[in-house]
């Protein structure tokens, strides 16, 4: 069964001090194009959660983003005593020095100086990451399930074009051999019209139009048309990412559709090509979200 390329997965994950909601967000893409946005605490473990996107969602728009709630800030502030104490000294001997009453509150004036307060970022938990990293499997898990579900509405619109392609092709047959009769009409209004029917060798006449319809036949068109579409059905129930296989097979098809037409020489047999070049087309865009 095929997967669309469109999806969207979310987990969250109940830790003692924080709650982390985890959401995916996919579209259709030529290739892989990730973009994580986690919070600075787990920027350390991108690439870790970049590889494990990577291996399960294989194609497409990948947005993944880290909501958390957390009771404490992930940021540790300390008062840095050494600083403060340097500044202290400093001050009270220039107080000294300048005769300066000794009951200035030193602090008020100190604090708001470089450097006095230090942020550092906490460490990041390994259990914690561990937990976190459960989470972001079955997020991953929620939009696989999302895409599978798109893709089997896809599956069930392609294949249905795909067989109404395969029954247009079954009508061609019927107008061959009326088509070999209008050609044959036709060519001989245009010589009754120049005056030179009575002139006709009709051994000669029928030669000519024998080589005139074999340029016209479209025997190798319907047999490897009808190959491409069998093919088509074979790969679209694969288990493995069929996408850009499918979108080749589709080029190979509407070649044939395009040498049909080119060759129909006919209204009713033109009717059919532009009938399948428009289901074809539909297919084309429903296959650019296949995975």
């Amino acid at each position: 069964m095929i997967q669309s390329m469109t999806g969207y997965g979310k987990a969250v994950c109940e830790l003692p001090n924080k709650k982390i909601s985890i959401e995916i967000k996919s579209l259709n893409s030529k290739q892989l194009d990730l973009n994580t946005r986690l919070p600075n605490l787990y920027r350390e473990k991108e690439i870790e959660v970049r590889s494990l996107l990577g291996k399960q969602l294989s194609r497409g728009k990948i947005d993944l983003s880290f909501y958390v709630e957390a009771a404490t800030s992930d940021k540790i502030t300390k008062i840095n005593q050494q600083v403060i104490a340097n500044y202290h000294a400093q001050l009270k001997s220039i107080a000294t020095d300048l005769g300066l009453e000794q009951s200035t509150d030193y602090l008020k004036v100190i604090m708001p100086l470089p450097d006095t307060v230090k942020v550092e970022l906490a460490e990041l938990d390994e259990q914690e990451w561990k937990a976190i990293t459960e989470t972001l499997r079955a997020a991953i898990a929620d939009i696989i399930d999302f895409r599978r579900r798109e893709g089997a509405a896809l599956e069930a619109d392609i294949k249905e074009r795909i067989q109404l392609i395969g029954e247009l092709l079954t009508e061609v047959p019927k107008y061959e051999t009326q088509r070999i009769e209008k050609i044959k009409t036709r060519i001989r209004e245009n010589l009754e019209e120049l005056g030179q029917n009575n002139k006709i060798d009709e051994n000669r006449f029928e030669q000519e139009i024998i080589f005139y319809l074999e340029k016209l036949d479209v025997t190798e068109e319907k047999v490897r048309l009808s190959n491409h579409l069998e093919y088509f059905m074979e790969t679209i129930d694969s288990k493995e990412p069929v996408g850009k296989k499918l979108g080749f097979i589709t080029q190979e098809i509407g070649r044939e559709i395009n040498t049909l037409g080119s060759k129909a020489n006919d209204a009713d047999l033109q009717k059919i090509v532009i009938r399948m070049k428009d289901e074809l087309e539909k297919i084309k865009e429903q296959i650019l979200n296949v995975l």
